[in-house]
């Protein structure tokens, strides 16, 4: 399966446990690693052949900068569920949400959750298995 990686995608938004954090905000990293065919765009170089990034990178902007949630889990559960709704030529979709300055008082470069979702033959978003 080939692969298209969106890579630090970095965007503002509101979430968190605290207070604090949906009233002032943060910046969040996002990685895609996304699992796709692209014979036909490989071959055509035509870009309705395969999914525009642009497209996809508008959605996930649209989804972080967006409602607040409380957990970087339930960000990168939406982004998955959202960006294998939208393209079904999406196989596979591994997100990847880095709050890199949570609110405590340690020095760290953040914390990352990474979940790895796909499609089900019923259509449905699930777990990747390994």
């Amino acid at each position: 399966m080939d692969r298209m990686v969106l890579k630090r995608m970095v965007f503002y938004g509101y979430h968190g446990v605290f207070p604090e954090e949906n009233k002032l905000g943060q910046q969040f990293i996002v990685d895609l690693d996304l699992r796709l065919d692209l014979a036909k765009a490989a071959a055509s170089d035509d870009v309705n052949d395969t999914v525009n990034y642009a497209e996809i990178h508008a959605l996930v902007k649209e989804i972080v900068q967006g409602p607040p949630v409380k957990l970087i889990e339930a960000l990168a559960g939406n982004i998955a569920t959202a960006v294998l709704g939208a393209y079904t030529s999406i196989i596979e979709a591994t997100v990847s949400v880095t709050k890199p300055h949570p609110p405590f008082d340690i020095t760290f470069d953040g914390v990352t959750v990474e979940l790895r979702r796909t499609r089900d033959q019923g259509g449905n978003v699930v777990p990747a298995e390994d």
